[in-house]
């Protein structure tokens, strides 16, 4: 019997029909336990066995483009609502590339879980506004399963959709991952071109154009050509053979388009060099390349890599396209400061990385007083010669500071950048410097509150010290400025992960991600507000887009890892890539004995979490990591050794370490105490522990509701 708006199915009211087919029908519907929309799908007749193998297929994915499973009835699937359009061409080159490359990323996630799709098709990929959803598991196979050929198609009867199956699969043939890549280059061609790669009037023609025919000539960029021809061979060995090198071809025509690809320009600014006779101005220097990146960001149009990644190649004598591949852009900017009395001397160079020719350069003497001007002209002068259609031109500083405060606050944006605790000390005393020398200038207040927030988001200090603090210097840049939108993204985090205030934060990161472009600072503190109230597949996209705009910036990327983590991948690939761009930053090492822990690999995570303990001994979280995987491994007289160094459990830092410890020895009673005087003691990093999968037995226990209220999140799990 078909369902009807009002009805109730379990604890699902009906709201209405989605769609429907020959298997059953989909119904929009609001789960009243908790409060949220849901898809669901209903089975009409007799697809019992084809309902379970979707169900299980659906439920081994958990991947930010894959939707999700919720819940399973009798004879229907519970599944994330998604918000969208059925994806449809024609589309601009870059639209494609950037759909395309998150649909091939879905299809490696199912495919490393041994689960072939078979009926992948426009129809089945909604675009929202976080992107590409993979949908309907109808069809889908596990490549493990034992029954007769699982990756075979029944016989006698043709399973998937005509125009995008392979023609192993239209044969009736086994098939394996190269059949999913053959209908993911049909897709792509149609999302280039508009029009089916292969057709007919019936299904017997259509199939007949899948076994003999090429699909017409395709307009496009000859990169794009070659990939989906290379998909759309018709003998699977001429293809790629894995979706995994789908997913790299596309993004390599991501970072380098080439002729025809119509990719926004994008830049990375180079530290200038200081070539002062002294060499003691760097941090001017590095001033004013950051406010140059600054001023670019606003420029629409155009991308513009971050400061943390920009400067990684700072000192280094490498080849501009080398730096350019690295960064993913298409242009650099370097140039040299020369600065002596009340004189500077400011070059400048804009490169393009594809030959290493010169676009523009300029010199510019000027009185010191100048430079924010001199900051603006350089920035105007890239966008014309980039040809960047401007809906305005770059914006000047809402408030012109006075020059000594400036030089004290480009000071300590400099020193906060080499995270360490005594350079986070010389980054504050800059910025109060900065602060008393001109109360008019709120970015000083902002940098205030970003330093004591960071500390207590990295456990570097109790929380309860240090968030008061960040939320009245935010708090004080915003009544000198009620617009900056790095003030409300500090109050935003404060909010969040401090006064567990869901509501307040939101409000607050709605108004900082309001002036587009934000920068990548607000956009990554949104992506980690997002991953902490459990909206993983958001945060994953704002935390993909940040750790574009700044791919060598090593926290960030180790957020990236946990949102991985959070929807059911393994990140010991982006771990280990962290830990090539700096081998010593401890926290890279306990996030990725966290990961091998979850996946059983206790040898692997012994040795990340003696590697974070060696680096900071100090931090309790590498103790609890240790003590755990040592007491996993047997070595239980060195693990109470490692214990004892926390004391009672009272200190600041010490109950999350020792929730850690009872984590990985699965004593969720213990565990769960311990999770209680974290939050307690509103340690930042409690949120995300939970929410990765070493807590899985927590939230599936009793004591998970009680911990969750004391949150103020409303969802059991």
């Amino acid at each position: 019997m078909s369902l009807r708006a009002g009805e109730r199915l379990g604890s699902y009211e009906i709201l209405a029909l989605i769609g429907q087919g020959g298997m059953g029908e989909v119904w929009k519907a609001r789960d009243t336990r908790l409060d949220r929309v849901v898809a669901i799908k209903r089975l009409k007749g007799r697809h019992g066995t084809r309902f379970e193998q979707e169900a299980r297929a659906i439920a081994a994915l958990n991947h930010p483009h894959i939707c999700q499973i919720y819940d399973i009835g009798p004879d229907y699937l519970v599944l994330e609502y998604v918000e969208g359009l059925p994806l449809r061409g024609p589309l601009a080159a870059e639209e494609a590339v950037r759909l395309g490359v998150q649909i091939a990323g879905a299809l490696e996630a199912a495919h490393k879980k041994g689960i072939l799709h078979r009926d992948l098709k426009p129809a089945n990929i909604l675009v929202a506004d976080a992107g590409a959803k993979l949908l309907d598991f109808g069809f889908a196979k596990l490549m493990t399963d034992s029954s007769a050929d699982a990756t075979q198609t029944i016989e006698g009867t043709v399973l998937g959709t005509a125009a995008y199956m392979s023609p192993e699969q239209a044969e009736g043939s086994p098939l394996d991952v190269r059949s999913d890549v053959f209908s993911f280059g049909a897709v792509l061609y149609e999302m280039l071109s508009g029009n089916r790669a292969f057709g007919g009037a019936s299904m017997a023609q259509t199939l007949s154009a899948v076994l003999r025919d090429e699909p017409g000539q395709l307009k496009a960029p000859e990169a794009l050509v070659r990939i989906v021809a290379r998909c759309l061979r018709k003998a699977p060995a001429e293809r790629f053979q894995t979706a995994e090198e789908v997913r790299s071809a596309l993004e390599k025509v991501a970072r380098f388009p080439g002729p025809g690809v119509d990719v926004k320009p994008s830049i990375g600014v180079l530290p200038f060099a200081d070539m002062s006779p002294g060499k003691d101005n760097e941090y001017f220097s590095d001033g004013l390349a950051e406010e140059i990146i600054n001023a670019l960001a606003q420029v629409p149009g155009l991308k513009v890599i971050a400061r943390t990644s920009a400067f990684a190649f700072k000192g280094q004598n490498l080849d501009v396209r080398r730096v350019a591949e690295t960064l993913g852009v298409t242009n650099i900017l370097e140039g040299s400061v020369r600065k002596a009395g009340d004189r500077i001397r400011v070059t400048a160079q804009l490169i393009a990385a594809a030959d290493g020719s010169h676009l523009w350069s300029q010199r510019y003497d000027r009185d010191l007083a100048d430079v924010f001007a001199v900051q603006d002209e350089i920035a105007a002068a890239i966008a014309q010669v980039l040809k960047v259609k401007l809906g305005a031109s770059p914006a000047s500083p809402r408030y012109t500071p006075k020059l000594e405060a400036y030089e004290a606050y480009l000071m300590g944006q400099y020193y906060i950048s080499k995270i360490t605790l005594e350079s986070l000390a010389r980054a504050k005393q800059c910025f109060e410097q900065a602060a008393e020398l001109d109360p008019a200038f709120a970015s000083p207040q902002v940098g205030l509150g970003g330093y004591f927030a960071y500390r207590a988001f990295y456990g570097l200090s109790p929380a309860h010290d240090f968030m008061p603090l960040a939320r009245r210097a935010a708090q004080r840049a915003l009544d000198i400025d009620p617009l900056l939108p790095e003030a409300h993204a500090v109050l935003g985090q404060v909010a969040a992960l401090y006064d567990y205030d869901w509501t307040e934060a939101e409000r607050r990161y709605k108004s900082a991600m309001a002036s587009e472009p934000a920068s990548v600072q607000t956009r990554f503190g949104y992506g980690v507000y997002l991953l902490a109230l459990g909206r993983t597949g958001e945060a994953t996209a704002q935390v993909v887009r940040v750790v574009q705009e700044d791919p060598l910036h090593v926290p960030r990327r180790l957020t990236l890892a946990i949102c991985l983590e959070v929807s059911g991948q393994d990140a010991a690939k982006e771990l280990l890539q962290a830990a090539e761009l700096d081998e010593n930053f401890w926290l890279t090492f306990g996030v990725l004995a966290n990961c091998h822990a979850a996946h059983g690999r206790l040898a692997e995570a012994f040795a990340a979490a003696e590697r974070a303990y060696s680096l900071a001994p100090r931090i309790p979280r590498n103790a609890g990591f240790l003590a755990g995987v040592l007491a996993r491994t047997g070595d239980v007289s060195r693990a109470q050794a490692v214990l004892s160094k926390l004391g009672s459990g009272e200190a600041p830092g010490v109950p999350i370490a020792l929730a850690v410890y009872h984590l990985l020895c699965g004593e969720i009673d213990q565990a769960a105490n311990w999770v209680e005087k974290a939050i307690e003691q509103r340690e930042p990093g409690i949120l995300f522990l939970l929410r990765q999968p070493l807590a899985q037995t927590l939230r599936s226990s009793q004591r998970w509701p009680a911990l969750a209220k004391m949150m103020n999140l409303a969802e059991p799990g």
